[in-house]
C-alpha cells in the first residue's frame, strides 16, 4: 500500500483539531499543564486497523514528545476487546486530541474493514474491488488510502487523473465516438473509460478502443454475455447498486473490476474506546 504524503495527513489533522478545539479546550484547562498521563485504546468489535498516522499526528500536534506503543500493525485484523495502542504523555494533549484522533482511526478502520470483506468475497476470481469518488469531503486521500489498506484498488483519485465519459458527456459531444476522440485529443496520456448501459453502447465503446468499459446496471446474464463479447480486448468494470451480497456472483461472471461506492459512502465507524489514567484516577472517554 502507498502511504499518504505527510503534508496531506497534517493538513487533515490541522483542520480536525481547529474544528474541535477552536480557541481552546475549556475542559482540559482543569488539568495542570504538565501533568503526565497514560492512555490505552481498545476496539469493541472486529476491525482492520487503519489510520495510525492520522491518530498519532493529532496527539503530536499538542505534545510532540508523546510516545506510542502499538500492539497492532497497520492493516492487521483486530478482534473485539483487543488492545490497539498504549500512549504516554501530557494529560491535556491526551484528553484534548482524543476525539479527533479516534474519529480518524474509527472511520479509516471502517473503510479498510468493509473493503477487506469485499476483497475476501471475490477471492479466487480475477476481479478487483475498486472504490469511487463518493468520499467524505476533504478526506478523499485518507479514505482511498484505507481502501488500499483493506486490499482494494483505487479508481481515479479525482476529476483530473482519468476520463470517465457518461451519458451527459456523450449527449453534449454528439456521440460516444466523438466524446472519446475529443478526450484523446485533449488528454492523450490519461486513461479513458466509458460507461455503457446497453449492448449497442458496448459495441460503440469497443470500436472506439477505450481503455476501460464500465457496465452500468447490467443483470448477471448480461454481464456473462458482455464478458464473452468483449473477450478480453478491453477491461470491464461493473458499477451500480453493488452490495456485499452480490459481489461474488458478479465477480464469477468474469469481469475485471467491481466499483463499490459503499466502501467510503456508507461506512459505519468502528467502535473504539480510549481510557486515560492520571496516577490511580481514570478519566472516562467523552
Amino acid at each position: 500500500m502507498n502511504a499518504v504524503p505527510v503534508d496531506i495527513v497534517l493538513a487533515d489533522v490541522e483542520r480536525a483539531l481547529a474544528e474541535d478545539i477552536g480557541p481552546g479546550d475549556v475542559t482540559a484547562d482543569l488539568l495542570p499543564a504538565l501533568m503526565p498521563a497514560r492512555a490505552r485504546v481498545i476496539t469493541r468489535e472486529a476491525a482492520v486497523v487503519c489510520g495510525r498516522d492520522w491518530f498519532e499526528a493529532c496527539f503530536r500536534q499538542l505534545d510532540p514528545d508523546l510516545r506510542f506503543e502499538w500492539k497492532v500493525e497497520e492493516g492487521a485484523r483486530a478482534e473485539p476487546g483487543q488492545l490497539l495502542c498504549q500512549m504516554q504523555g501530557r494529560a491535556r494533549a491526551l484528553v484534548t486530541a482524543e476525539r479527533s484522533a479516534l474519529n480518524f482511526l474509527q472511520t479509516l478502520s471502517a473503510t479498510a474493514t468493509v473493503t477487506a470483506a469485499h476483497v475476501e468475497a471475490v477471492r479466487g476470481t480475477r476481479t478487483r474491488i475498486l472504490d469511487t469518488r463518493k468520499t467524505l469531503p476533504g478526506l478523499r486521500q485518507a479514505q482511498k488510502y484505507a481502501v488500499r489498506v483493506g486490499g482494494g484498488t483505487n479508481h481515479r483519485i479525482g476529476l483530473y487523473d482519468a476520463v470517465l465519459i457518461k451519458e451527459n458527456h456523450i449527449a453534449t459531444a454528439g456521440s460516444l465516438a466523438a466524446a472519446v476522440a475529443r478526450a484523446r485529443a485533449l488528454h492523450p496520456t490519461v486513461m479513458v473509460e466509458v460507461e455503457v448501459e446497453n449492448f449497442g453502447e458496448l459495441r460503440e465503446a469497443l470500436d472506439a478502443r477505450v481503455d476501460r468499459i464500465m457496465l452500468d446496471e447490467f443483470e448477471l446474464q448480461d454481464l456473462v454475455r458482455a464478458v464473452a463479447e468483449v473477450d478480453g480486448r478491453i477491461p470491464l468494470e461493473v458499477s451500480g447498486g453493488v452490495g456485499l451480497d452480490r459481489v461474488r456472483a458478479i465477480a464469477e461472471t468474469g469481469v475485471d473490476f467491481i466499483s463499490v461506492g459503499a466502501l467510503t459512502k456508507h461506512v459505519r465507524a468502528i467502535d473504539l474506546s480510549m481510557r486515560v489514567e492520571l496516577g490511580q484516577r481514570q478519566i472516562l472517554p467523552r
